[in-house]
């Protein structure tokens, strides 16, 4: 998610060898999100509240982990905006947003960052996942990333998601292990567990996540490591802090951090994408999530 530093660091995903057959991207879901329809996650700080309305709390809110579990709906469509610091060969800034469309039991999930004024971007990546809603979280089927960085060409890799395996943007096929995420589906399904089963979500606890990465299929441990106030621009939120177990090292595939709001239905309000000791992104939600209306 960042741009590419010398030979020694870890470099974008390159795009996949001409051999590979091309495929046309996945459409997106018929699932606009105008700005008048939305409205806020709940329990919002007061100073933001005031211009956005409150939609009814999640369930963990009201309910027990068994009620929790079977009485859980998918959230409507959603919209979270952050603003990007970070280091490159020095500070800088951007932009990112998160978009969560769903239709039916199909969904797609967009992650999009930007370095650099919007107007003209240093870089860019769009990370997207298509897949199904099920009894045991998000299934994908399709993984999309592409990465534009100024002044050279676009950079596309695509993992497909198929029953038993998954072949990878090289071609190479792996198992599909049980559970398997990708690497924009992961926020959601972290999401869905937290909601559904909130009694995971405390310090010490960890959570195993097995991801399909463009090029390798692996098991990821997160741990819960503390509580936190985040005073972000929509006001103080109270996260939950989990950070990927073991140590970046160069040249390895990023690793993300990430801080989940219970009171704003489980949520992502911060990510940290961290490539190295000195290369790193840090998102901090700009204003409060925004959802389109009920059916």
């Amino acid at each position: 998610m960042l741009p590419r530093r010398a030979a020694r660091k870890a470099a974008p995903a390159p795009a996949p060898a001409a051999s590979e057959p091309a495929e046309a991207a996945p459409p997106d879901l018929a699932l606009p999100l105008p700005e008048p329809a939305l409205a806020a996650a709940p329990d919002a700080a007061p100073a933001a509240s005031a211009t956005l309305a409150e939609a009814p709390p999640g369930p963990a809110a009201a309910a027990s982990a068994a009620d929790t579990a079977t009485a859980f709906e998918w959230p409507p469509s959603t919209r979270l905006t952050y603003l990007l610091t970070g280091n490159y060969r020095g500070p800088v800034e951007g932009n990112a947003q998160v978009e969560w469309l769903r239709s039916g039991s199909r969904y797609q999930v967009h992650l999009d960052v930007g370095v650099g004024p919007k107007f003209a971007p240093l870089m860019t990546r769009r990370m997207s996942s298509d897949g199904e809603l099920t009894e045991l979280g998000l299934a994908p089927r399709r993984y999309d990333e592409e990465t534009r960085v100024a002044l050279r060409e676009p950079r596309r890799s695509t993992v497909q998601f198929e029953a038993g395996r998954v072949i990878l943007a090289d071609g190479r096929e792996q198992e599909r292990l049980p559970g398997l995420q990708d690497t924009a589906s992961q926020f959601v399904q972290m999401t869905w567990l937290f909601t559904t089963h909130p009694e995971r979500l405390k310090v010490g606890e960890s959570v195993d996540m097995p991801l399909a990465l463009p090029r390798r299929v692996g098991l990821w441990v997160y741990d819960i490591i503390g509580r936190e106030t985040l005073n972000t621009p929509a006001g103080p939120i109270d996260t939950f802090h989990m950070k990927p177990r073991g140590e970046v090292k160069p040249g390895s595939e990023l690793s993300a951090e990430m801080w989940f709001a219970p009171s704003l239905q489980h949520l992502p309000v911060r990510i940290r994408i961290r490539q190295d000791a000195e290369v790193y992104v840090d998102l901090m939600i700009e204003r409060l999530p925004q959802q389109s209306a009920p059916p």
